[in-house]
């Protein structure tokens, strides 16, 4: 006599392949995707031609096969240093610091700076944890220091956390006797630079003023 006829039911399957299991953890560790999109975009892969896959997995692997951090500005790059930082066409008095790699490409969408660039990997958060240790701006003072930097643009996010950093970075650079100059106010409190439009970024960046 089976289990059923003694009155006990089946247990159900709920949990899906350990494989699509551990892929959707791994999904959930990126910024923004909780368990539900994880689980979504899962299923999705599973779904998709093997072909598409296997090209996402190559893209992947190349990524970090092949991309370094510029010795100069911190930005991510194919090699060291980067293209604009390798530049003769670029105005050396000037560095625009900016809190991540995403930046620097809104920046240059306005096509109105020619100057360098310094990647500070984040923002001042006592929240998270997150110090001026924990970010490149010790390596920014040092550069005014040693070269032929006139002008620092300090293009942090216009949020608590990019105004602190700002702050926090003038005051390092003050007796450096620099001029130190903040994007304007046209992008909007508490958004973030890479959503900017090129417009807007384009007025800030022409209407910047003395920090």
């Amino acid at each position: 006599m089976t289990g059923t006829e003694h009155g006990s039911s089946p247990q159900a399957v709920t949990a899906a392949p350990r494989p699509v299991t551990r892929l959707i953890d791994e999904l959930c560790r990126l910024p923004g995707i909780g368990p539900k999109t994880a689980s979504r975009l899962a299923y999705y892969l599973l779904r998709s031609p093997a072909e598409q896959v296997l090209s996402l997995a190559e893209s992947l692997r190349v990524v970090k096969e092949r991309t370094v951090l510029c010795s100069v500005c911190f930005n991510i790059a194919e090699r060291s240093p980067c293209s604009i930082c390798g530049s003769a066409e670029r105005d050396v008095t000037q560095v625009c610091v900016v809190e991540e790699p995403l930046d620097v490409l809104a920046v240059e969408r306005t096509r109105l700076y020619h100057g360098l660039y310094h990647v500070l990997h984040g923002a001042i958060s006592p929240v998270e944890g997150i110090g001026p240790e924990e970010l490149k701006i010790r390596e920014l003072v040092s550069r005014v220091q040693t070269g032929q930097v006139r002008e620092v643009l300090l293009a942090t996010n216009p949020n608590l956390e990019g105004e602190a950093t700002a702050m926090y970075v003038a005051r390092q650079l003050a007796p450096l006797g620099i001029r130190v100059t903040r994007l304007a106010r046209g992008l909007p409190i508490g958004g973030d630079l890479e959503y900017a439009d090129e417009v807007t970024l384009g007025q800030a960046l022409e209407g910047r003023r003395e920090f």
